[in-house]
């Protein structure tokens, strides 16, 4: 008897989940992926007790499933979006750091995302908040797969704004005239105003911040109706600013124990709520929601960072430096996670599967019923199954790429394996008090059980039977993930820089300064603009 092709076992898996999901899912359902920033896995209430400003989040969480073994694909930003949209970590898809205002490149253009596998199989598909994957040219998102785009190009602390909101150290606003003095002050921009983009168009100039959950919202619910209407199915990514720094004092601001972060973290909530509210409005039961965040919160920010719940890395803490945000310490990468979807995904479920955000694509894929992209391999599962309730097995292992801490960007400087988690480089990233501490090279690798000590205080003693037991199985795993990654078809993504490609609407104001009539429009197929167009 021969080995059945894909094509014939990808049919008969969509019959089987077809036959055994819950009665109500009828043709392709729709998906909505909200992607928070810079969020704590302590900063959802149903985590961490100590955490009263997500309500809806916490609803979210008892009508559908809660994940609290959920890791980003990467610690800091643009990795962890290309890895989210292409289901391949950083060292496969190219993106092993943040690409800069002035980057010409972007996602490599041989990288297919989920937005373009999904456009494909007939799907409207919208991107509304932070893109950073590039904007130059067709690295853009609606380059990308994207039926349609409002949002900013980059993070919102990437240009300057007129109310430059709450962040440390603080930031100028935008010059307003060219006779001004100019403060240069260390990780500010002050030449070039944040732009908002709708489609290809550059609406204004600089950003509202103050605005801008609203007119997510907004979109996002616009979007939303016109695909109802339309009768396809839709994706939407919504990729929000919060809870990125600069925050901002949202009106009205919400009462909160926790200042303008709690602030800003409820709005983020009633956001997440609103989007619940419109997508059960067009058919309770026809979309998925999948809520998570993009890394840990960034510690060095102070008191405008993020709750890490347990995932403190007291290891480090004790030597000094950060164990959140670009780290591969639990409080870089491990994120809340809810998955909604009535009728289909068990309400009231806590799963302890290892997953991550690389799992989006091939799950989503599969729900839709087509096949993965050909000639590439995935670090993503379709864990379509853990959604249902019927498995609760994730990952085997699970490698965690350097984001910007010790060590060479984008390699592989953590993997997980079952309970115990294995660092083969420790230090570098900044805390509150500016430490960073030392870069350390681990060989043998540090071992840590989870099950026994969360906090990763206490890695085993190399001579203890328990570590001589589990260092061969770690060895082994780290170096078939390191094969099969090399014998894989690897991207190179072009971090190459000109300042001829920042967003400028109207290079002749201070700023790049615009509003409504005067928006620019980008030119898709420029390979460099001049430096008075800048786009």
């Amino acid at each position: 008897m021969g080995t059945p092709s894909p094509q014939a076992v990808l049919v008969l898996a969509v019959v089987l989940v077809g036959l055994w999901a819950p009665c109500g899912w009828c043709g392709q359902p729709n998906f909505i992926v909200i992607l928070a920033d810079d969020v704590g896995w302590g900063d959802l209430g149903a985590n961490w007790a100590e955490t009263k400003e997500t309500p809806h989040l916490d609803q979210l969480a008892a009508e559908g499933t809660r994940f609290v073994d959920f890791h980003s694909a990467a610690s800091t930003c643009s990795p962890s979006r290309a890895s989210l949209l292409t289901g391949r970590l950083g060292v496969r898809n190219g993106v092993t750091h943040n690409f800069a205002i002035t980057s010409v490149g972007g996602l490599p253009l041989n990288e297919t995302t989920l937005a373009e596998v999904l456009q494909e199989a007939g799907y409207s598909t919208g991107a509304i908040g932070k893109w950073h994957l590039g904007h130059h040219g067709r690295h853009h998102p609606n380059s990308r797969g994207f039926d349609y785009y409002f949002g900013i190009p980059y993070s919102h602390d990437m240009g300057c704004t007129d109310t430059p909101g709450y962040n440390l150290p603080p930031c100028p606003p935008c010059p307003r005239h060219s006779t001004a003095a100019r403060v240069a002050r260390k990780d500010c921009y002050t030449e070039v105003a944040l732009p908002l983009f709708e489609n290809v168009t550059i609406v204004q100039q600089p950003v509202a911040l103050g605005s801008l959950a609203t007119r997510y919202a907004e979109e996002a619910a616009r979007f939303i109706q016109r695909a109802s209407e339309s009768g396809r199915p839709f994706f939407l990514y919504l990729a929000l600013a919060h809870m990125h720094v600069p925050l901002w004092d949202p009106q009205p601001a919400p009462s909160s124990g926790r200042g303008i972060y709690g602030a800003s973290l409820s709005e983020m909530d009633a956001l997440v709520g609103r989007i619940k509210q419109v997508a059960d409005s067009h058919g309770k039961g026809n979309t998925l929601l999948w809520f998570t965040g993009d890394n840990g919160p960034w510690a060095q920010k102070c008191e405008l960072a993020g709750r890490l719940g347990p995932f403190v890395g007291a290891w480090q803490r004790q030597r000094g430096g950060s164990s959140a945000k670009q780290t591969t310490w639990e409080g870089g990468h491990r994120v809340p996670a809810v998955v909604y979807w009535p009728g289909h995904v068990p309400a009231k479920r806590t799963s302890r599967a290892l997953l991550s955000t690389l799992d989006i694509f091939p799950t989503l894929v599969a729900l839709a019923g087509v096949a993965l992209p050909p000639n590439r391999r995935f670090d993503g599962l379709d864990v379509s199954s853990v959604l249902f309730g019927w498995s609760d097995e994730g990952h085997k292992v699970l490698l965690h790429p350097n984001s910007g801490a010790a060590g060479k960007v984008g390699e592989i400087e953590a993997l997980r394996l079952a309970q115990y988690k294995a660092f083969y480089t420790t230090g570098g990233a900044m805390a509150c008090d500016g430490s960073t501490g030392p870069a350390e090279q681990h060989q043998p690798p540090l071992v840590f059980n989870l099950d026994r000590d969360i906090q990763e205080q206490e890695p085993w003693d190399v001579a203890s039977r328990e570590y001589q037991a589990v260092l061969p199985v770690i060895s082994r795993a780290y170096a078939q993930a390191l094969e099969d990654i090399a014998a894989d078809n690897v991207s190179v993504a072009d971090y190459s820089k000109d300042p001829a490609v920042i967003p400028c609407c109207n290079a002749q104001h201070v700023a790049c300064r615009c509003h409504g009539a005067h928006a620019a429009t980008l030119d898709f197929h420029a390979e460099r603009r001049t430096t008075q167009l800048c786009l």
